[in-house]
């Protein structure tokens, strides 16, 4: 891993226009629109990003059905192909949640979960 290992977050939520409200409020930043994966109902706003700059970005995610309250907060660690970290989180007592999927222009990700039951994501542009 050359790269600072962290590459995206997201933060899930049940009322994504009060969330967006919270945030640009606290930060003082306006959220970004993100394209959904094809078929998938989710709703996805970014905070601001430099391609080349330091640190992660993210967004607030809204999923039918899905997880918020808490600490619900997924971080995905950057990988070349995540099929093979995938793998390895299996042969290393891990399981995956998700298999490796599309996620259109954005990449791929896989869900995998430690052997601590802790859900992390992987990231990969092939």
């Amino acid at each position: 891993m050359n790269n600072n290992p962290v590459g995206w977050f997201e933060i899930y939520v049940k009322d994504i226009d009060r969330a967006k409200r919270f945030y640009e409020s606290v930060f003082e930043v306006k959220l970004e629109r993100l394209n959904s994966p094809p078929g998938a109902e989710i709703e996805l706003w970014a905070f601001p990003m430099a391609k080349d700059g330091r640190g992660a970005s993210g967004a607030l995610v809204k999923m039918k059905d899905g997880p918020s309250n808490g600490n619900c907060v997924l971080v995905y660690f950057m990988c070349a192909d995540c099929a093979v970290e995938a793998a390895r989180a299996v042969a290393s007592g891990g399981q995956i949640v998700r298999e490796k999927m599309s996620i259109g222009q954005y990449g791929f990700i896989a869900l995998i979960a430690d052997t601590e039951g802790n859900m992390i994501g992987l990231h990969s542009m092939q």
